[in-house]
């Protein structure tokens, strides 16, 4: 790392995935070595352990502000995961399922790849598919979503933030107008839980998927509400697990971590819009200063407290990756799932922004675990990374 003054990462890819908070790795080491049995034995050392992850399940509900129990008390509209992806999945296809009579699935252009591959994945098997476009700021056009819902509509897919621009999106709203014609309505939360307050027990919302690796747990571990009296089919088909809705042994370690990071999550969340916000401001408001020809794309007035996807036009933003990480310097050039591509990313491309500018983004997202000062490394390292790769470009004139 060249005169990085730290001597570690100054990681700034939190949307892709967050490192573990020492608390969470302290919560599930037991689980590793000691009380290593396996939830559903008849032996005391197995069963022991099945009362933690009903304690981590109520942690990730009350993260969720979900608060109904069945008659006996118990948490039963948190399914334990392997990931957002498989929560979406999940959600999907049991929406499908429950009503085969309805073709149409209606998601938004911007969605995660989790999301909008699984979509045209249906569409080849003969589902009716219509992605919502969005305007310049990646704002969802709500009249042409109005418009698409009908009695043929078995699910609404929306989410709830952008994981590439950080936009926030009228859930409570999609999810009322899907009800009018007695669609369900599921969100990718992936990116919202932690950073923003949530209500399930006053929400229409009827299932949300969130994954564990963005808010401080571990990777491969997620979870997926289903509100109470929504009718649901299983995606995994094994064993009783999960109440018979998700089969597979519990992984204990995961479910014990995520229930961690969501207590914690849910103490910090004023913290993120607080603390973190000015740390994302005052990145932004420095890069505004310091270097001509950016643009900041998205809804600065509606999105996420950590994110920041700016344009660097007339450049690629690989290059600038490239040279931001011998400065140990970590960020990314939009989602970490289609990073690779050598296309612009969907979600540009949907927004209309045009190639100069697209080639050239690159996603800031910032956690807890940020400070003032690695901000400031960061503005005096990136003008002149900026200013070096322009002055390789063809198309760059000041």
């Amino acid at each position: 790392m060249i005169n990085n003054p730290f001597k570690r990462p100054i990681y700034l890819d939190n949307n892709a995935t967050t490192g573990c908070s020492p608390e969470v790795f302290e919560a599930m080491k037991p689980y590793a070595c000691e009380r290593y049995g396996n939830p559903s034995s008849i032996h005391s050392f197995g069963g022991s352990v099945m009362p933690e992850i009903e304690k981590a399940r109520w942690e990730v509900a009350r993260l969720l502000g979900c608060t109904n129990a069945d008659p006996n008390g118990h948490c039963t509209e948190i399914i334990f995961t392997s990931c957002g992806t498989e929560s979406d999945s999940t959600a999907i296809r049991s929406a499908l399922e429950i009503n085969p009579a309805r073709r149409k699935l209606i998601v938004s252009k911007v969605e995660h790849p989790a999301v909008l591959n699984l979509a045209h994945e249906l569409a080849r098997q003969g589902y009716q598919i219509v992605e919502v476009p969005v305007d310049a700021k990646g704002r969802l056009d709500m009249d042409y979503l109005t418009d698409a819902v009908d009695h043929d509509t078995a699910l609404v897919s929306i989410m709830w933030a952008n994981n590439e621009t950080g936009n926030i999106y009228p859930v409570e709203k999609i999810a009322a107008i899907a009800h009018r014609f007695g669609a369900l309505f599921h969100t990718d939360a992936v990116q919202a839980v932690g950073k923003i307050p949530m209500n399930m027990s006053e929400s229409q919302i009827d299932m949300l998927s969130l994954s564990g690796h963005k808010l401080h747990a571990p990777k491969g571990v997620g979870a997926l509400f289903v509100r109470r009296g929504v009718r649901f089919r299983p995606f995994l088909i094994g064993g009783h697990q999960e109440r018979s809705r998700r089969g597979g042994t519990e992984n204990v370690l995961g479910i014990v971590a995520l229930g961690k990071a969501a207590e914690q999550a849910a103490q910090s969340i004023s913290h993120e819009n607080d603390y973190v916000k000015g740390l994302r401001d005052r990145l932004e408001q420095g890069i505004v200063s310091r270097i001509p020809k950016i643009r900041i794309n998205g809804d600065t007035e509606n999105r996420l407290p950590n994110t920041s996807l700016i344009s660097f036009e007339f450049i690629e933003g690989e290059s600038i990756l490239m040279l931001l990480d011998q400065y140990g310097i970590c960020a990314s050039s939009g989602s970490a799932c289609t990073t690779g591509s050598l296309e612009p990313s969907h979600v540009l491309r949907a927004m209309g922004v045009p190639y100069t500018a697209a080639h050239g983004a690159i996603r800031f997202s910032l956690s807890r675990y940020n400070t003032e000062e690695e901000v400031d490394f960061v503005l005096e390292v990136l003008p002149p990374v900026i200013e070096k790769l322009r002055s390789y470009s063809p198309y760059w004139q000041e």
